[in-house]
């Protein structure tokens, strides 16, 4: 294991542990993840771990060790130069490795920890960037976020304790999976990253992270009530954060302190998947699919909330013929009326005759607030990142772009989206105004089509083309519906003067 007491992070004000540890544990100077060595308040309890690779060691320096670690750091550095020499004297070798890197970052794509792409970067800081903790590297130690630090050494403590486990045998186990993890991120971002700040990172962000999960469900009333007390304080800015591509922390990370501090999954799905939609979706609990390894918590709930469709619907079209966005009141003016799907799923998505003059255009209703979009938004770059050739996969693999993708096609103008509020397709009041929509919407322009937004173009192309004089009657009607009410309202009206008159002048005939 590697040496843990070089750079570390500063400890807190209040010592470690906070109150609450058994009585039997001996105070002892032990190095605790993120302390440094001679930090005069540390723990361990009367059982010693297993010798590991994360195992908590002691560390003592001594005069006598000095020569032999300087005498350690001279052959290492040696061994560098010469390294480097080689390198230069078989430049090939140079080639063959950033191949090799090259091909390593492709392969595992679907797992990394991503930067975001261009198109999501110009949405905006609130959808990019965390306002309150961060998770893993990418934004660990900004300013702002340095007081939640200090809240996951409490979380990590509850944890434990609840573990009813050893903070030696937990915090190896996280140990045992940090190289894996470490290569998962953007190596720049953790170049400069020792173990010595790399592992407590892991082991205090996946403890807070489960402790969050707790409270989403039946388990949570269990915890510690200032704990809760907390997350529910700060319960929209702190799922905003932990949602944020950027802000993840590998799967297995938190798998492994899920292993002693245990979450059920199905309830914190389903209680997410309900708070999308702002409604209990379906009476069917949530089952797990054991095939799915997901890369982190972001992965992890949008295989879920994207649903799985069970229609079959048409290879796709050249995408050269789809450039024909129409707004949610053109579509209206040739008989495609806009509709909720009744699943809420996001894949749902599709035009259906209603007999042959109408048809509609379903989707899944949103309840749109500044949450909510930025957890679209995620869920949306997640897919830029993982899915290279939208064209080339299966409908779910771009279905929340594709979502994102239509919605914006419907508006231009803040009439469109009270057409969208008006067909129950945005809901709730108290989420973004229309001004605030529409500019979101708009924003969403630059995402790359998806399958599920390419056939619904194609249906709508297809309607047009095979109905183009009833449109074109139906589009006459609808534009001028004000204006034939009236006529024939007149008419009536003439007709009924008529009549009137018809009837005098035959009680005057003799």
């Amino acid at each position: 294991m590697a040496n843990l007491t070089g750079r570390s992070m500063e400890p807190p004000a209040a010592a470690w542990p906070p109150c609450g540890f058994p009585s039997d544990w001996s105070i002892e100077p032990l190095w605790i993840p993120g302390y440094p060595a001679d930090s005069a308040m540390c723990f361990q309890t009367h059982v010693p771990s297993s010798s590991s690779r994360g195992q908590l060691q002691q560390v003592q320096y001594t005069a006598a060790t000095t020569p032999n670690l300087a005498i350690q750091e001279d052959d290492e550095e040696e061994e560098a130069q010469y390294k480097t020499e080689m390198k230069i004297h078989d430049p090939i070798q140079v080639f063959a490795e950033a191949a090799h890197e090259f091909k390593v970052d492709i392969d595992m794509k679907n797992m990394k920890i991503h930067r975001y792409p261009a198109s999501i970067q110009r949405l905006g800081g609130y959808y990019t960037t965390p306002t309150t903790v961060a998770i893993g590297p990418y934004h660990h130690r900004k300013g702002r976020l340095r007081q939640a630090e200090k809240v996951k050494h409490v979380a990590a403590y509850h944890c434990i304790m609840e573990s009813g486990r050893s903070i030696q045998e937990m915090y190896a186990a996280v140990a045992s999976v940090t190289d894996e993890a470490r290569r998962l991120y953007h190596t720049d971002m953790v170049a400069g990253m020792g173990d010595d700040d790399f592992l407590p990172m892991m082991f205090y962000d996946a403890c807070f992270l489960v402790q969050y999960m707790l409270t989403c469900t039946t388990n949570g009333s269990e915890m510690d009530p200032s704990m809760r007390n907390y997350f529910d304080d700060n319960n929209g800015n702190i799922f905003h954060d932990i949602i944020l591509l950027e802000n993840q922390l590998p799967w297995r990370v938190v798998k492994t302190v899920m292993g002693f501090r245990p979450v059920s999954l199905e309830e914190f799905i389903t209680s997410l998947k309900d708070g999308l939609q702002d409604r209990k979706l379906t009476e069917k609990s949530l089952v797990l699919d054991d095939s799915y390894e997901p890369p982190h918590l972001l992965g992890l709930l949008r295989f879920y909330i994207v649903g799985r469709s069970n229609t079959k619907r048409n290879s796709l079209p050249q995408t050269g013929s789809m450039g024909i966005p129409v707004s949610a009141i053109e579509l209206a003016e040739i008989g495609i009326a806009l509709t909720a799907n009744k699943t809420g799923e996001l894949i749902e998505m599709g035009v259906r005759n209603k007999g042959t003059l109408f048809a509609e255009l379903f989707l899944a209703p949103m309840p749109l607030d500044h949450v909510r979009a930025s957890w679209l938004v995620n869920m949306a770059a997640f897919e830029v990142c993982t899915t290279p050739n939208f064209q080339a996969v299966d409908d779910k693999e771009s279905v929340v772009c594709s979502y994102l993708l239509l919605l914006s096609m419907f508006v231009d103008r803040e009439e469109d989206v009270q057409e969208l509020r008006r067909k129950r397709l945005l809901l709730g009041g108290g989420g973004l105004a229309n001004k605030d929509a529409l500019d979101f919407l708009i924003g969403l322009h630059g995402l790359p089509a998806g399958s599920g937004y390419l056939l619904t173009m194609e249906e709508i192309h297809n309607y047009k083309a095979k109905r183009r004089t009833r449109t074109r009657l139906h589009a006459f009607v609808y534009k001028n519906l004000r204006i034939i009410i009236a006529f024939f309202s007149a008419i009536g009206v003439l007709v009924s003067i008529f009549g009137t008159l018809m009837s005098l002048k035959r009680r005057s005939l003799p």
